[in-house]
């Protein structure tokens, strides 16, 4: 059939391949983190918009509009998760025609133990700083208490885990 089906990691080729696979793993990433601020900074512009709108609402006598919230939400998802889609799909295509098959082997092989790795420790990272905070808020830490010095600390790594567990860990599996 006239294919080689074999990789050699002394082909520089092959070499190229890993570490463009590892850095498109890395770049989707931080793709998907700088989504969940964007569409951070949108949903707080839209709250702060509803306070100054909404009558009553800081007081509790008025009523939100969550469906617009939601809608944000929603929108940015979609939105911003078709750069980093397209990257996924296009680069081993781009790879496999200009450098070869030696490179696209590389390429997916380098972006599966980047994956791998960067997966597993973002979706585990991002739980553990959860717990922390968790277990600050209910007694669990002796000396610690919601509000404490620690508990400020926990909050922050709270702000980094969650999308590290609900986002670029899951988007991580999907990219593999």
């Amino acid at each position: 059939n006239g294919l080689d089906a074999t990789m050699s990691i002394t082909d520089p080729k092959v070499v190229m391949g890993i570490f463009l696979g590892a850095m498109v793993v890395l770049f989707a990433a931080s793709l998907t983190m700088t989504s969940v601020g964007k569409a951070a900074g949108e949903m707080v512009d839209e709250i702060r918009r509803q306070f100054r709108e909404i009558p009553g609402l800081l007081k509790g006598t008025g009523k939100p509009d969550t469906a617009r919230c939601v809608e944000i939400s929603t929108n940015a998802a979609l939105k911003e998760m078709v750069f980093p889609g397209v990257v996924a799909v296009v680069s081993p295509v781009i790879v496999g025609f200009v450098l070869g098959s030696a490179a696209l082997g590389g390429m997916l092989a380098g972006s599966l133990i980047t994956g791998v790795t960067l997966a597993l420790f973002m979706s585990n990272a991002g739980g553990v700083w959860d717990n922390a905070k968790k277990f600050i808020e209910c007694g669990e830490i002796e000396g610690e208490s919601k509000g404490g010095e620690t508990h400020n600390a926990a909050v922050i790594g709270d702000t980094v885990g969650d999308p590290f567990k609900d986002t670029t860990g899951p988007a991580m599996n999907i990219l593999i």
